[in-house]
């Protein structure tokens, strides 16, 4: 009888030092600082017990029996969520449950750059290890039919900015965001402006703040670059901006543009054609979406470089030719 007693004894010491073991375990961090992040990933209708040993296989220092029997104890062994996930330095067991629960997953990031082209865009998100690349053999107008889109011309219909994601998205997801993301800024911009403006729809205004994007070289003139070209508008006067030519050339632009350039008539000739081009012609940030929208109120009709990146603003041809003397010549 008392060596049953004794045995009783030691099964209660062994399960209280078990639970104390266990409890200490389950709040104790897997890894420590010295060690870098280490990426696992949960395969779909994956349960706790399958969970745990994908976790241990890709190099988590973690007990597989244990972690199951933690998601059992906590209720949440069927609510852990398939995808690609970082253990990170600090992590509990108990704070790993929690971010498989909320599908915490590994994220990555895209940053869309002002004045890009819609093609330079397209490489950097084929190029980028971190997507899923679903569109990488579709064509333009494919990509936008796919964001469901009511534009079938992808040109500055994006909003550059930094996009998170999980890792092994697809890369549809950064075209929809980008997508309406801008859609919303520029309906923002749009419900805001004057009703003066020389524009009959907000894809014109985008127009014009792609123009504005290309042609400032310092932001604070943004605003009165637009109101030179919304002068130029209001009076019939030919754009004649470098940046709309080049984009009309193609990839026959080598870096300069020659005399002749300007006189090769294109659709995107603003030297040749008037009013606006068909199309933006890159992705504007919301800085040039504002200033298209809301111009600087100025007389002035031309504009030249001064060479160190801000420009000479004229209202009269006369001074005009002044300034280009002193600073282009």
């Amino acid at each position: 009888m008392a060596f049953i007693k004794k045995i009783i004894t030691l099964c209660i010491l062994l399960a209280i030092a078990g639970g104390a073991y266990f409890m200490y375990w389950s709040q104790h961090p897997i890894i420590g600082d010295e060690i870098e992040a280490i990426e696992f990933n949960i395969a779909p209708g994956s349960g706790a017990h399958a969970a745990g040993q994908q976790i241990a296989e890709a190099g988590v220092p973690i007990e597989p029996v244990l972690f199951n029997l933690l998601a059992r104890v906590t209720g949440k062994s069927a609510r852990l969520k398939a995808g690609t996930y970082e253990l990170k330095p600090g992590t509990t067991p108990l704070r790993l449950i929690e971010q498989l629960v909320r599908g915490e997953f590994a994220q990555e990031q895209l940053t869309i750059i002002e004045g890009w082209t819609f093609r330079q865009m397209r490489a950097a998100i084929a190029a980028h290890k971190g997507l899923k690349h679903d569109t990488v053999a579709m064509s333009d107008k494919e990509v936008m039919n796919a964001i469901a889109s009511e534009y079938k011309q992808p040109e500055g219909l994006f909003f550059p900015d930094t996009y998170l994601f999980a890792k092994g998205a697809s890369d549809l997801q950064i075209y929809k965001q980008a997508h309406a993301m801008l859609l919303s800024r520029l309906s923002d911009a749009w419900d805001k402006r004057d009703p003066a403006l020389p524009y009959k729809t907000p894809y014109e205004a985008l127009t014009m703040a792609s123009i504005v994007e290309k042609e400032t070289g310092q932001k604070s003139e943004r605003g009165m670059i637009a109101g030179v070209f919304v002068n130029r508008l209001k009076l019939g006067m030919l754009l004649q901006t470098d940046p709309t030519v080049i984009y009309g050339m193609g990839s026959k632009y080598d870096g300069k543009i020659h005399k002749s350039d300007l006189e090769t008539d294109t659709p995107y000739n603003t030297y040749t054609r008037t009013g606006l081009p068909p199309t933006p012609i890159a992705l504007p940030g919301v800085q040039s979406l504002t200033a298209a929208l809301a111009p600087a109120k100025t007389p002035a009709l031309y504009f030249v470089s001064k060479g160190n990146g801000t420009s000479q603003f004229s209202d009269n041809l006369t001074d005009h030719n002044r300034a280009v003397n002193k600073f282009q010549r």
